[in-house]
Order: structure tokens, then sequence, then C-alpha cells
């Protein structure tokens, strides 16, 4: 099958990308040795649709080195990196994405890594497991599991897992500890902010950030304006994680009062709808809005379109807005992912925990085909030894040891 990208010409820049991140991603060096050995996805095809840089590359490149027969695209059209996809298919690998792709080519490269009839899905959002559950039926007796990266796509992963139509084992990688502890507090926390600031080339103290969700994303978020001198502001409809920002220093509001003070917007709900006209004309003369949940229907955009009087690029990536009552509206990456479509993603470290946990998930799958094949019991949580194993690769990486139990304590905590 012919890979489908812009320009293989581009694969030397890309090439040096994959291996500065792999300079700093021990996690998967390790395993990328450990899988050359054991070849534990010897035979197999394996279908990813994650963010496509090089970060996303090197873990394909383990999974290759696994013995995979790879079928790569992007799960995000803004995302995808040219250069590093180029890398991809100079090193062998079938991959089918490029940026920018218009939603026809977007779907169409999903297509093409279906069409394979893949074993394992690993998958970011769920764009790969929805298609191939309502178009590729005929293939699902062949998949042996997959994992799912994030929030957005566990949501989907349940919700089809309640009505009994998921119909293959699914990892849930985001519920992870080492996932969503770290990826979604510290890599969100701080790429969305390299994405805002190198897109804007503003400051952010002295500021009022509006951060929309205080889940695990959300705090992240909220901490780092924090530290970059803003003042903070949370909406929420859990009353819990209200009351938790409140705890950590931030004001609570609804969105309707937030749309009045802020200066930057960034949502983090995997919801729609969280700002719409209501805010657009109530927020300030060049408020800037961001978007850092996976699907861009969280910053109405499409609404905001259609009640501008006029638009134009302020910046490049950056829309500009104005409204009948004169005021200005921005919008960064067209609502997309910021910390993607407006940067690089997550630091290499962090991603380092997050891709160790997938390649790991994805053996385990390949290792246990007993796990059960029931309807309305086909999704999974990461079992506590893969968890535990990357955080213990993860700190020998760093010079630092632990405690453990004597044999006295571990009976004195569990009797036996």
């Amino acid at each position: 099958m012919k890979s489908e990208i812009k320009d293989p010409a581009l694969w030397p820049d890309g090439a040096l990308k994959i291996e500065w991140v792999r300079h700093h991603m021990p996690l998967l060096n390790g395993l990328e040795a450990e899988f050359r050995a054991e070849k534990p996805f010897a035979g197999l095809k394996v279908a990813l649709s994650v963010h496509l840089e090089a970060k996303t590359a090197y873990l394909c490149k383990v999974l290759a080195a696994g013995g995979a027969d790879m079928y790569v695209t992007g799960s995000n059209p803004l995302s995808t990196q040219d250069d590093v996809a180029a890398a991809l298919v100079h090193d062998g690998l079938n991959v089918f994405a490029w940026h920018g792709a218009t939603p026809a080519e977007y779907e169409a490269h999903i297509r093409r890594v279906l069409e394979v009839g893949p074993n394992v899905i690993i998958d970011d959002g769920g764009d790969l497991v929805s298609l191939m559950h309502a178009e590729y039926r005929h293939l699902l007796p062949g998949v042996i599991g997959g994992c799912e990266e994030t929030t957005t796509g566990i949501l989907r992963l349940m919700t089809m897992n309640r009505a009994r139509k998921l119909e293959f084992p699914m990892m849930l990688v985001n519920n992870a500890d080492c996932k969503h502890l770290f990826d979604n507090r510290y890599g969100t926390g701080q790429s969305v902010w390299d994405g805002i600031n190198r897109t804007t080339n503003l400051i952010v103290a002295g500021k009022t950030v509006v951060v929309a969700g205080y889940g695990w994303c959300g705090k992240g978020v909220a901490m780092r304006a924090k530290g970059l001198g803003a003042e903070v502001v949370v909406t929420e409809i859990d009353p819990i994680k209200a009351m938790e920002a409140v705890m950590d220093g931030f004001a609570v509001m609804p969105m309707a009062e937030a749309a009045k003070v802020g200066d930057i917007f960034v949502t983090v709900t995997g919801c729609a709808g969280v700002i719409t006209r209501e805010h657009f004309l109530s927020m300030k003369d060049g408020a800037i809005c961001c978007n850092a949940g996976h699907f861009d229907v969280e910053v109405d955009v499409a609404g905001l379109k259609k009640m501008a009087v006029e638009s134009a690029p302020a910046r490049n990536n950056i829309m500009g807005y104005r409204l009948e009552n004169g005021k200005k509206i921005y919008v960064i990456a067209e609502g997309r992912l910021v910390n993607l479509a407006a940067g690089d993603g997550h630091p290499a470290e962090i991603m380092d925990m997050s891709f160790a946990i997938q390649a790991l998930s994805a053996r385990y799958l390949v290792q246990h085909p007993e796990l059960p094949r029931k309807p309305g019991a086909m999704v999974h949580d990461v079992p506590r030894e893969i968890d535990e194993e990357v955080a213990r690769r993860k700190l020998a990486y760093w010079g630092c040891a632990i405690d453990t139990l004597t044999p006295e304590q571990y009976r004195y905590l569990y009797g036996e």
C-alpha cells in the first residue's frame, strides 16, 4: 500500500526531530530494545491515529521494532507535521496524513489505515474505533483489541460499551496514573502555554485567564497560568471540582460572568458549546480564545464566524473577528488543540511515560487473548503492574530509589 503524505523529500528534517525526542525518551529507548529482541507484534498490523509529530513517530518506530506492520495517520488535521510523516515513510512505515487536511481528506486517511484489517488499534479521540464499528464491521473479528489515549476517546468508548456496541477489548490508557497525573496535568499545563505564548507573543502576567474545566488538564493549565503571573478564573459544572479550584486559590464563576473579565480563555472540558454567542458578546475587546480539549467544538468558532461583521488573520494562526458592537475577538488555531495546532505538543519526557503505557498496554493485549469479548464488558483499566513498572523505570532514570515494605509491614497492612 502506497503512503499518502505531502512531500517525501521533507524526511531529513523529520528525522532530526525524531532523533531529538529519542534522546529524551529513555523509557521508550528501553522498550525499543526489548521489543526488538522479543518481537511481540510479529505478523500483526497496528493501526494508529495519534497527533502525528516527533514523539508519536518514535512510538511508531518502537512498535515497528517489535515486529508490527504499522499503518499510521493523524488524529487532528492541524497537528500533523509533514516532515515527520515523511521520515516515517522513509523508514518503511505506512503513513496517511498531511497538515491542513480537509475533513474529507482526514476521513479518507482514517479509512486507509482501517482498510488493511488491523489487529491492534491505538487511538487518540476514538475516530478509528468509531469508524471501524460503523463501516468496517466485517473486519471486527480480526481485531485483538486497542488502546485509547484521551479523556474524550474514553467517554466515547464508555458510551459504546454501555450500549453494548463495543465489540473488542479496549485499554483505557488515559486512566492510568502514569498517564493522566503527569501527561494531562504537567504536559497539558506546559504545552498549552507554549502554544499560546509562541503564537501571540504577549505577556501573561497581569492578565485574567479563564480556564473552562478543572479536570487534570484544567488543573495543569490553571497552575501554569498562575505561575506566569495571571489572575485565574475557573468555570465548572462539577461542584466538587469547583470546590477544589477554590481551595487551590482560584476564583470560580459561571462562564457568563467569566466572559466579562477574561483576557485569555482556555477550554479544557471535552464537551461542546462551552463558549458561545452570548459569551462572545460580553467579552472584552481583544479577548483571546483557544481550546485544549480534543475536538474543535468547545469554542463555537462556526457561530462566531456567522455573527462577525468582519474577519481577517491577525497573526500567523490567529484569526480576528469584529462583532457588531465593534469589539474584536481572537481565536487561536481555529479552535483546535492549541498545544498541537499552535505548538509541538507535550514535552518529550512527559510523552515518554504516556507512550510507554501505550506500548506496554498494546503488548498486554497481544499476550492476553483470553480477555473477554463480552458485550458491555469491553473496557479495561491498564493493569496496575504496568503503571508501577513505568513509574519504577522513570525513577531509575532519574536516579531515585524508594523504600519497600518489610514482611512485617506487609502483614500489618494486608494481614497475610
